[in-house]
């Protein structure tokens, strides 16, 4: 299992987090993420970005 270091919340300072056994296969790339030490979930969720839309090109008659 994939093993990083962040910070906990319950235990109040950075613990390694694993990814625990992934049931919706994922594998190594799933979102969630479990404290070692403590077993707090910490769920990892992209991002969003806006999308951009081009600006409309027709104009107003004045």
């Amino acid at each position: 299992m994939a093993e990083r270091e962040l910070h906990c919340d319950t235990c109040e300072g950075p613990q390694l987090f694993e990814v625990p056994p992934c049931l919706d296969g994922h594998g190594p790339t799933c979102p969630e993420l479990a404290c070692t030490r403590c077993g707090t979930a910490l769920f990892l969720a992209p991002t969003p970005t806006p999308l951009r839309h081009p600006l409309p090109t027709t104009r107003r008659a004045a």
